[in-house]
């Protein structure tokens, strides 16, 4: 979930430098206009020429105004609808020499509104990485009026690969009695261990229960001793405790959204964290395990700005193959 205020702060820092510069580019405009209308000989357009410095700042301040239309038309109205293809390959001694790997495609928060974005392209891309499994790291709708967005997706989704979800806390918290899954073909891994074979290939899925402190992990129980195994929550933090204990190879989160908004040296705006320890996108070692953070489909929802930059919505391919393996 994306701090409203501090989003909203950075939408209005932005858009007071770009009032400036438009201000600055509205009174350039306006001098040159008037010494046109006076023309030349009149006592009041008599001046001496701008001065190199003076030119050099016009055009300082051009570029400026044009270069933050630009981002500020491309946060709105073109990165959230181009989606991202990121890959992870983990090599394991837990599956057997010469077994092919295990395909999972992960995907997160996509908080859908009434108008698709991604959620039309995303099937395709999705199909064409041949998953064994797909994942969704929760977060599903903005509100309910996105709910027929998510279904849609979630039954296209389905029809591809076996697809399982954890809740985020948006479910938790404002939508816990709102049908997300019936009819999709989705399926619920909250508390459970299931069993992906790819082949001869085998790893083992487990959902950890939003908010519950107590069973957080308790899936992991069913996991068979020297197996692979995944642990998935909508929180990453929740997923580096798992990994600090041992419980699991590789912890799957989301919420964090990258920030929606990086920039270059300063990266995100907004910096999510539960617990005081920040988890930045994509794959980082957390004890003897790798934690992955996705940076999600959609954008933050209620007053929050529906903005994207040098952020892009993601897929995640994550192969899990035997150790030694050459990739294809």
């Amino acid at each position: 979930m994306v701090d409203t205020t501090r989003a909203w702060l950075a939408v209005i820092f932005a858009g007071g430098l770009y009032a400036v510069a438009s201000g600055v580019l509205a009174a350039v405009l306006l001098g040159a206009l008037r010494r046109k209308l006076l023309g030349p000989g009149d006592p009041a357009a008599e001046s001496k020429p701008p001065s190199r410095v003076r030119r050099r700042l016009a055009a300082g301040v051009l570029a400026l105004a044009g270069l933050q239309t630009l981002c500020v038309l491309w946060a709105f109205f073109v990165e959230p609808f181009w989606p991202q293809v990121d890959r992870l390959r983990i090599e394991t001694l837990k599956l057997a020499p010469n077994t092919r790997p295990v395909r999972l495609v992960l995907v997160a928060d996509t908080h859908c509104d009434p108008r698709a974005r991604t959620e039309r392209r995303v099937p395709d891309l999705v199909r064409g990485l041949k998953p064994d499994v797909i994942v969704f790291a929760g977060d599903a709708v903005n509100s309910t009026d996105g709910l027929t967005t998510f279904k849609t997706l979630m039954t296209r989704l389905a029809e591809i690969a076996p697809t399982w979800s954890v809740r985020g806390n948006w479910e938790a918290w404002w939508f816990k009695s709102l049908d997300l899954y019936s009819g999709t073909g989705v399926r619920d891994l909250g508390g459970k261990a299931v069993r992906v074979a790819a082949g001869e290939s085998e790893v083992w899925i487990c959902g950890g229960v939003f908010g519950e402190e107590g069973e957080r992990a308790a899936a992991l129980k069913g996991v068979p001793a020297g197996r692979f195994s995944i642990f998935v929550h909508h929180y990453p933090e929740v997923g580096a405790d798992v990994l600090r204990a041992g419980g699991a190879d590789l912890a799957l989160g989301g919420d964090t959204h990258g920030g929606q908004v990086r920039l270059p040296l300063v990266g995100p705006l907004v910096r999510i964290s539960r617990s005081g320890e920040y988890f930045d996108i994509g794959a980082q070692r957390v004890g003897d395990g790798i934690l992955y953070v996705n940076r999600g489909l959609g954008m933050e929802g209620g007053r929050a700005p529906r903005v994207r930059f040098m952020c892009r919505p993601e897929i995640t391919l994550i192969e899990i193959a035997p150790a030694g393996t050459v990739s294809r």
